[in-house]
């Protein structure tokens, strides 16, 4: 069925009035849980394996690469950043391309390029190879985060949206616990193997699997409500009555906003720009995340190896509370932002005391609990500004969200030159200008919490 034939019954079954359309409870409750089918399994693979890509450079470089190529710790600075330089500047672009076409399709090609620049890395002579590659890989993950938060926001209703957003950012997590498990094995048990290093070796594997989870995505990933084909004519009918009897802008073929209008509007907007700092907070106090191999070994964890395998524990209690406060706020949807700072809080006192305390155990410890309450606070704030953002046109929305996403990603180019390794091991800098970071979000999550209240009263 075509777009405008599948639209043209929902307008017939509806008349566009919630009370001359209606459904009962099971049938929601199934469809909601069809919905959680498709989505939630292919959309967490696709980000773990898209958070691991992005992030084995971490793993590589202890592994061997940064000798290789002799990359000085500046020149690796770099390679960190220009990757965001990308991923920032084709966010927005790149939504406004998924709202009008199929993200079944759009997706997952761009997750095919990505996954072949990956492999490509495994070739690289030299640090301006692969310099380009970071550049390009950038490029084309761009769409994938905001698309994601796109698609999450136009299928769940705002208080079903935080167990959904812990579900994905969990891949992240866990692509840090798996990857680093990963990259010991590779790293550890290939080396040689082929006449290939190791972190070579770790390009090429996983590289590779984000192909054949892409071709399989094409197969599985839902579109929007008004224009999948993995539903029925009424299972998308009831998805798009259910969201606007919640006030969520709905993306519809009769009516579509133009890309100016459309931009104009998202950046006008004051709620865009809280939740761009609020996020900018987040993502520069998590760039720690690309440091972790380095900063365990710095703490004592003198073996590779067993530097990349002290790393799984961090994502492995980051994981359960980012789940755990993922399923409780969707019942308390009004309070995610004093949820939120109070992940910060913990974050920043733990960054405090790492400051501080020079004791190897007592600051892995105070690492792993940082991470927690970081994990936390940015799954949870994603939810926050997709649900806060519901209420705008679709077209606008995916504007919005692309912002928060793409500004707030700006935050990882200063963040990938807080821990230099001359700073080794006390690493005073990156963690006194987390500390700062962290003291600016929690005030500006509190303040959203009150503002967004009171616009809904």
């Amino acid at each position: 069925m075509s777009d405008t034939k599948a639209e043209a019954q929902f307008n017939e079954l509806s008349g566009r009035r919630s009370e001359s359309f209606t459904w009962t409870p099971e049938e929601e409750k199934q469809l909601v849980k069809k919905i959680d089918l498709f989505l939630l399994p292919t959309i967490w693979l696709m980000y773990l394996l898209s958070y691991m890509d992005r992030t084995n450079i971490g793993n590589a470089k202890i592994a061997g690469m940064a000798d290789d190529l002799e990359l000085s710790s500046n020149q690796y600075s770099v390679c960190l950043v220009v990757f965001f330089v990308t991923y920032v500047l084709f966010e927005a672009p790149s939504n406004m391309i998924l709202v009008r076409t199929r993200p079944s399709l759009f997706l997952p090609v761009i997750m095919a390029i990505w996954g072949a620049l990956t492999i490509c890395m495994a070739a690289v002579k030299h640090y301006h190879h692969l310099l380009v590659l970071r550049l390009l890989v950038g490029m084309f993950e761009a769409a994938f985060a905001p698309g994601i938060l796109m698609i999450i926001s136009s299928w769940y209703k705002k208080n079903e949206q935080s167990r959904r957003f812990a579900v994905y950012l969990s891949a992240a997590i866990l692509s840090g616990a798996f990857g680093g498990l990963l990259a010991g094995a590779i790293t550890g048990g290939m080396e040689g193997a082929g006449g290939l290093r190791g972190w070579r070796w770790l390009f090429i594997i996983e590289g590779a699997a984000t192909i054949v989870w892409a071709f399989c995505a094409s197969f599985i990933l839902l579109d929007f409500p008004h224009n999948t084909k993995r539903l029925t004519d009424r299972e998308r009918a009831i998805a798009i009555a259910r969201l606007r009897l919640t006030d969520m802008g709905v993306r519809t073929n009769t009516h579509k906003l133009g890309k100016r209008e459309s931009f104009v509007a998202a950046i006008s907007n004051w709620r865009t720009w809280g939740f761009i700092v609020g996020y900018m907070v987040i993502v520069g106090s998590s760039t720690l995340s690309y440091f972790y191999p380095t900063l365990v070994r710095g703490l004592g964890y003198t073996n590779t190896v067993q530097a990349q395998y002290m790393t799984v524990p961090i994502y492995a209690v980051a994981f359960v509370c980012t789940a755990v406060t993922g399923y409780f706020c969707d019942m308390i949807p009004d309070l995610r932002g004093i949820v939120i700072a109070s992940w910060l809080t913990v974050s920043l006192i733990t960054s405090i005391v790492v400051c501080t305390v020079y004791n190897y155990t007592v600051r892995y410890v105070m690492l792993i609990i940082m991470a927690a309450g970081l994990w936390a606070a940015n799954a949870l704030s994603l939810s926050f500004a997709s649900s806060t953002f519901g209420s705008m046109e679709a077209e606008t929305r995916a504007i919005a969200l692309a912002l928060v996403n793409a500004m707030g990603n700006l935050a990882s180019i200063y963040g990938s030159y807080l821990f230099p390794a001359e700073d080794a091991p006390k690493y005073l800098m990156g963690f006194g200008v987390i500390s700062a970071l962290l003291g600016v979000g929690i005030a500006v999550y509190l303040l959203l919490n009150i503002f967004v209240r009171r616009t809904k009263s």
